[in-house]
């Protein structure tokens, strides 16, 4: 055993000694001199180690300023060297100022004058509140004196208070049943759009699942794209704008036929439609040229296009065949149909089949602060999580008014803060919100249960009980209204 031991001391040191020369010699070969090399690797061992030793620890072995500075940069360590760090200078640092424009709304001379009255009467009223009195008291033919428009302020501030929540108020619970009970009389399939014909988009009970469920892709994607300018005015200018959204493919201006004898596709194109979008036939042979699908000769016979396949192949033909059809010579990818409409004040805007927000508003003639599309995901990408928050509330709430249910806003609006409050948009259920939860119990208790005990239990998790649905399974009282208070009582003595 001794001699095994000795053995085993004597192969390391060897080892040691081994790694010790072949350092000295990297540092020989990077320019440094060998006694000091020799100096370095007697006090850190290796290469890496002298990288990223403090300054300070090189000073201790007797080398000058000169000497590290010149070690350091010689083996590229990112350390700084001393001379550069005895000139930073921490006491002439001013601090970065920052102007953070305003964009807030400005208020008007009624609302100022409202929040003073406020202010004088102690009143707190919601900023919304204010603004609806204030356009009452702008449009009103009679307008109200001080000591009037007190007793209004007083009478909604009132009222405001009446409609506080209680403290310790389950407004989940209520969110959901006033949510979940008029669902349940949604129509199932509903496939319509007032005013638009042959528009279809999905209505009712499966399109406010998708608002809920944050789906990436909604079922019949779609656009509402509001004119500004001639555009809005003028039917002739509109449909143009229209032209440059709407995806226009070649077999949508064309005509084309397989001529299987020449192995060729010649596509005849419709002069009165290139017209009316405004296609030449430059543009289109640009297209098929630039198109990497389409492996095969283009040239022009008069008005004539014609795509010579590179090889003798039926097969390769036909899929050349397919390719020419599909290519896309105008317009905005995933617009499939772009159509006008005619709003009640008289405006013309257009609804289109398929989404695309980022692009859409880059077109001239398009009102971009009023676009809006159905796809809520899109909305988060392009403009941020605060306008897709402003999204599921106006679609939740166009939903449930299209089927004739009146449901507080306020509820929807709780809903749309829990699925955006983490800055990004989260589906209400396992994949979301309910599948993020803190407590084991309410996890398992929604869906998969068997797999998230398992996992809480291979992890060791602690539920602390704390919500409503983990209290119940396990018999306690909930932690909500007359339960979130603990009362002692203390007879007295008899």
């Amino acid at each position: 055993m001794e001699k095994n031991s000795e053995k085993m001391i004597l192969k390391n040191t060897t080892v040691n000694e081994m790694a010790k020369k072949d350092t000295v010699d990297a540092l020989v070969r990077r320019g440094v001199d060998e006694e000091t090399a020799k100096i370095l690797v007697s006090k850190f061992g290796s290469l890496k180690m002298i990288a990223n030793t403090e300054i300070s620890n090189l000073t201790d072995l007797g080398l000058s300023e000169e000497t590290i500075n010149d070690i350091m940069s010689k083996i590229g360590s990112s350390k700084k060297t001393l001379t550069k760090t005895r000139c930073v200078k921490t006491d002439d640092t001013k601090p970065l100022k920052m102007d953070i424009p305003d964009k807030s709304r400005k208020p008007l001379e009624e609302e100022s004058r409202i929040q003073q009255l406020c202010k004088e009467l102690n009143v707190n009223i919601p900023l919304r509140v204010i603004v609806d009195i204030a356009s009452y008291l702008k449009s009103s033919d009679s307008p109200l004196n001080d000591e009037e428009l007190r007793k209004v302020i007083k009478i909604a501030g009132e009222m405001c208070e009446k409609h506080r929540m209680d403290p310790n108020e389950s407004v989940g619970i209520v969110a959901a049943q006033s949510i979940g009970e008029p669902s349940t009389q949604m129509n199932m399939r509903t496939f319509h759009y007032a005013g638009v014909a042959n528009i279809n988009v999905t209505r009712g009970l499966p399109r406010f699942i998708e608002i809920v469920d944050a789906r990436h892709e909604p079922s019949t994607p779609s656009m509402t794209i509001p004119l500004r300018g001639f555009a809005a005015e003028d039917e002739s200018v509109a449909r143009h704008v229209s032209y440059d959204i709407e995806s226009i493919k070649l077999a949508n201006i064309a005509t084309i036929v397989t001529d299987i004898s020449n192995m060729c596709i010649i596509a005849t194109p419709d002069l009165h439609e290139m017209k009316e979008r405004t296609i030449s036939i430059d543009d289109i042979v640009a297209k098929l040229s630039g198109s990497k699908l389409i492996q095969g000769i283009v040239s022009v016979d008069g008005y004539k296009i014609i795509v010579k396949s590179k090889e003798s192949s039926y097969k390769k033909l036909y899929q050349i065949s397919e390719a020419v059809k599909n290519v896309k010579i105008k317009g905005i990818d995933d617009i499939e149909r772009a159509v006008l409409n005619k709003t009640s004040s008289g405006k013309w805007e257009i609804v289109t089949e398929g989404s695309n927000l980022k692009e859409v508003i880059k077109v001239n003639g398009v009102d971009c602060s009023r676009v809006t599309t159905n796809n809520i995901i899109e909305i988060s990408n392009v403009l941020g999580v605060e306008a897709a928050r402003q999204a599921i509330i106006n679609e939740a709430c166009g939903t449930l008014s299209e089927a004739g249910l009146d449901v507080d806003i306020r509820h929807i609006m709780l809903v749309a803060d829990l699925m955006t409050n983490d800055g990004d948009v989260k589906a209400i259920g396992r994949h979301g919100i309910s599948g993020r939860k803190s407590s084991v119990l309410a996890r398992a208790a929604f869906e998969i249960t068997a797999p998230h005990l398992i996992r809480a239990a291979m992890g060791g998790e602690v539920d602390s009980l704390e919500g409503v649905a983990e209290n119940i399974i396990v018999g306690q009282p909930v932690t909500l209204g007359t339960g979130a208070v603990k009362l002692i009582y203390k007879p007295k003595p008899k």
